[in-house]
């Protein structure tokens, strides 16, 4: 699925774990100056698209890109004019065994490229006329999505990812065979909440996809997988593929390993997605070139050709210059060349896929393992697809690089600040991703951008009004304006599912987190002094001069102010735990989640006697330092309790 691992999520809601996203490899098409891309060099030659040239081409560039990322093993397959022009392995399935990658015989996880055969059942029902793409999708489940918004769910929000579910990530992937839910109960239990009114932000949702593959199961009458193999894979002759959780045994033994890098041999646990619509395709990558044959050819055996034109066509976007989605693919418009697909990643299988419908040429990509850093395949798949297009599809002549002025009256400082990101968690403790990944813009005179990109720094230049290109790449980013405001912006690869926008001034880190940081200094040293201070009066053989009730409410402050710094500690502890281990999110940290929520208290407990220890300080006879010093302490407590609102720390949901 996509990588929605709580880690990417912290680096950029990078949950995106998670998220991360995160992201398919998209880029940008050249239609005229308000789009035109930024190419660094000529792109002045063709190679043939033949065959022997591809394989060559194959073996020089995966070989060195599986050494450099540290990747286990890997697999690539190319389609064109409707036959598999090749299909490649590369590396091991099983380093123990010395059994070998095989475009034809290994089985991989292509993730959330699963979604793309949901979307395709859809338009088969929707072709038989037993689903409508924009009726309340509540005609068709027998729960209640609840009607938050005036606006219902639809098909196509669902299909456009804008039906503004929240994320949710519990038991996203778990590892006991026994425990996995069958898919209704999977989706009563989870629904997420909706935060924004559909149609309106575009925010990636798994849920959403699952929701789908419900209700291709209810009005189908079958179960999900038994469609899926049904009306498409058995059509394609797709002998290699199943949603079935686990594998049946003659695709287990044939199974790719899950690895972390080449350095570590030990394979993981089959990952088991409750979600299954949304990402538990197990394939290989001769069937997912079957697959991107039918899409190619008009959905020949699948769909009717007006069907898989309308499945195709992009949706309007809130940007114009930017890539979106058409109904379940990504637009991936690279280098003036026009292309859908979807990217997908469960924890150590990352997987993409391009179609390229002019040239009807197809590319699947899909790597074993997580490879030297978490941002790796990311990076392979956009090397690898830009390499791709570059050498074989590109015309010559695609050179050109346009200059862009900013003019005077440029609302460009306006967008120099922090922004969050639309997919994520906000009625839970996982909203502490979303201000966590909050990013910042800078901006400098000339108009250009820095800002996270893919979890590294990234340079922008304007190459239109409002529209950036990223220094040594062609990806873009665009902003929209609302009210005269900047209402939201968004780059490529995550355009099409992904946008940025202004957080509320109660959760901006550009204003919490200095609050924070004098917070937890005075928090520090008032706690840090209390020590100090007892061991200098027993050195110096002074005596306490607080009595009474004034001492205990001195002793309880600084007692309180050491349970609120527990708290955060053990709620950032806690987040991080789950971050970096996702099969952690199967419910089994339940109990400590709810240990925190009550522990809560603890804030209450300590914004009580710091409140009481200043009405002793302030009616005893002592100097105005311990008089203004006392004030701290309660400032402190109510900032933290303002980040744990801000952040969802003090809900008691169990849903996440």
């Amino acid at each position: 699925m996509m990588d929605f691992r709580i880690k990417s999520l912290a680096a950029s809601f990078v949950f995106s774990a998670f998220w991360t996203a995160l992201y398919s490899p998209a880029f940008a098409q050249a239609e005229d100056a308000t789009s035109a891309p930024v190419t660094e060099q000529a792109l002045s030659s063709q190679e043939p698209l033949t065959r022997s040239d591809v394989d060559a081409w194959l073996d020089g560039f995966m070989g060195s890109a599986l050494e450099d990322g540290k990747f286990t093993g890997a697999v690539v397959s190319v389609v064109k004019d409707g036959q598999i022009l090749t299909s490649r392995g590369y590396g091991y399935a099983d380093p123990a065994s010395a059994r070998k990658m095989d475009g034809a015989d290994t089985l991989i996880r292509p993730g959330s490229i699963s979604k793309l055969f949901t979307w395709t059942a859809i338009m088969q029902l929707k072709e038989q006329g037993k689903v409508d793409l924009d009726t309340d999708v509540n005609r068709y489940l027998d729960f209640k999505i609840p009607e938050t918004y005036a606006q219902p769910v639809t098909l196509r929000h669902l299909m456009t990812h804008t039906s503004g579910f929240e994320e949710t990530v519990k038991d996203l992937i778990i590892q006991n065979p026994s425990s996995v839910p069958k898919l209704d109960e999977y989706l009563k239990e989870h629904l997420p909440e909706r935060i924004h009114p559909p149609g309106e932000v575009p925010a990636y949702s798994n849920y959403g996809t699952a929701l789908a593959g419900y209700i291709v199961q209810r009005v189908s009458g079958q179960n999900f997988e038994e469609y899926i193999e049904r009306n498409i894979f058995s059509p394609l002759s797709m002998q290699s593929s199943s949603f079935r959780q686990p594998l049946p045994a003659e695709l287990a033994e044939r199974m790719s390993g899950a690895f972390t890098t080449s350095d570590d041999p030990e394979s993981r646990p089959y990952e088991l997605i409750p979600a299954a619509p949304a990402g538990a395709l197990a394939s290989t990558a001769e069937d997912m070139a079957r697959f991107m044959i039918a899409h190619l050819d008009n959905g020949a055996g699948i769909l009717s050709p007006a069907t898989t034109r309308e499945m195709h066509t992009p949706s309007k976007s809130i940007f114009p210059s930017l890539n979106t989605m058409a109904l379940g693919f990504y637009q991936q418009n690279r280098m003036g060349v026009p292309a859908i697909g979807h990217g997908g990643d469960t924890v150590y299988f990352h997987s993409d896929m391009s179609l390229f419908p002019k040239q009807n040429v197809g590319l699947f990509i899909s790597v074993n393992s997580q490879g030297r850093s978490p941002v790796q395949s990311l990076l392979l798949r956009e090397q690898f697809a830009s390499a791709f297009v570059e050498r074989y599809l590109v015309q010559p002549g695609h050179d050109a690089e346009t200059k862009y002025e900013i003019s005077a009256d440029s609302q460009l400082r306006e967008l120099e600040g922090v922004y969050e990101v639309s997919r994520a968690s906000s009625t839970n403790f996982m909203a502490l991703g979303r201000y966590l990944g909050q990013v910042r813009i800078d901006v400098d005179k000339s108009g250009n951008l820095k800002t996270p990109f893919l979890g590294i720094a990234a340079h922008w230049k304007p190459i239109a009004r409002d529209v950036w290109q990223r220094v040594g790449g062609t990806q873009r980013l665009a902003v929209s304006y609302r009210d005269g405001k900047i209402h939201q912006w968004a780059y490529e690869p995550a355009s099409p599912f992904m946008v940025y926008s202004p957080p509320p001034w109660y959760r901006s880190s550009a204003l919490l987190n200095p609050l924070l940081s004098l917070a937890g200094l005075v928090a520090l040293i008032t706690v840090l002094l209390w020590p100090l201070s007892a061991f200098l009066r027993w050195r110096y053989q002074k005596s306490f001069t607080l009595t009474g009730r004034a001492a205990i409410a001195y002793r309880l402050t600084r007692v309180g102010l050491i349970l609120t710094l527990l708290y955060l500690i053990g709620w950032i502890g806690l987040f991080f735990t789950l971050a970096s281990n996702t099969s952690a999110l199967d419910g089994r940290y339940d109990g400590l989640i709810r240990l925190m929520q009550i522990s809560q208290v603890f804030l209450y407990f300590a914004l009580a006697t710091a409140i009481w220890n200043v009405v002793k300080t302030w009616s005893n006879d002592t100097g105005w330092i311990n008089k203004l010093w006392a004030l701290m302490s309660p400032l402190a407590i109510v900032i933290f309790i303002w980040f744990a609102a801000a952040t969802g720390l003090l809900g008691f949901s169990l849903s996440y």
